[in-house]
């Protein structure tokens, strides 16, 4: 457990290695942290489980032409190609990367994921942030180990770069995730009602983003 003086209330993180870390605002009792830890088991088992999923399931990949990376939920085949304008580009269906990269394919891919979210993912959350009513004063894409996305309470929003490989509307969903946090922090029967008003399929939404996590490319850093 962490105290800090920042938080004015108690945060819960599932960490890569599946421990769970715990911080506090200052003063906080030890009663009423036990209560809150108990009301969250729900969502603290999904979490696990999800951990669980993502750590164990995983399938490996190789960097060789014919091998497939999903992008916004479709599958391209990588090409090995001896030169390009790019370190990685997506051209006529095929996800190109220059040979000369190839020590280290995984920082060129991310570095591609990064650039499309960078690009593609402002023009998805105008809308959602419209429709939930909360400004979004900052959008970054960047590496968050098993977590889609963060938020904090000045409007900054985090995504992972990997999100970049699910369909659209699953996109859509950690989008209206994060967002809703910008109204309420935790994850109550509040933010829940909030997610469902903008988003009623949600729930669908949800279960499929689980499915198809442990299937994406998330090479080990």
């Amino acid at each position: 457990m962490r105290v800090s003086e920042r938080r004015r209330q108690v945060r819960l993180t599932v960490e890569r290695d599946s421990t769970v870390s715990v911080t506090v605002p200052p003063g906080i009792g030890q009663l009423e942290l036990v209560k809150l830890i108990r009301s969250r088991r729900r969502w603290l088992y999904g979490k696990l489980a999800e951990r669980a999923l993502l750590s164990n399931c995983r399938p490996p990949r190789e960097y060789v032409s014919g091998e497939g990376f999903p992008y916004l939920g479709r599958s391209h085949r990588l090409l090995v190609v001896e030169t390009g304008s790019a370190d990685v580009r997506l051209l006529r269906g095929r996800l190109e990367i220059r040979q000369d990269v190839l020590h280290d394919p995984p920082m060129a891919l991310i570095a591609w994921y990064t650039r499309r979210g960078e690009s593609w993912l402002p023009g998805r959350l105008s809308p959602w942030a419209k429709r939930l009513d909360v400004a979004c004063e900052e959008l970054r894409v960047r590496p968050l180990g098993y977590r889609w996305g963060s938020c904090s309470l000045r409007g900054r929003l985090n995504i992972h770069w990997a999100t970049m490989q699910l369909p659209p509307d699953l996109i859509d969903y950690v989008l209206v995730h994060e967002l809703a946090h910008l109204h309420v922090p935790d994850h109550s029967d509040r933010f829940w009602r909030l997610v469902q008003r903008a988003m009623p399929d949600f729930g669908a939404r949800r279960d499929r983003l689980r499915r198809l996590g442990p299937d994406l490319w998330l090479p080990e850093t």
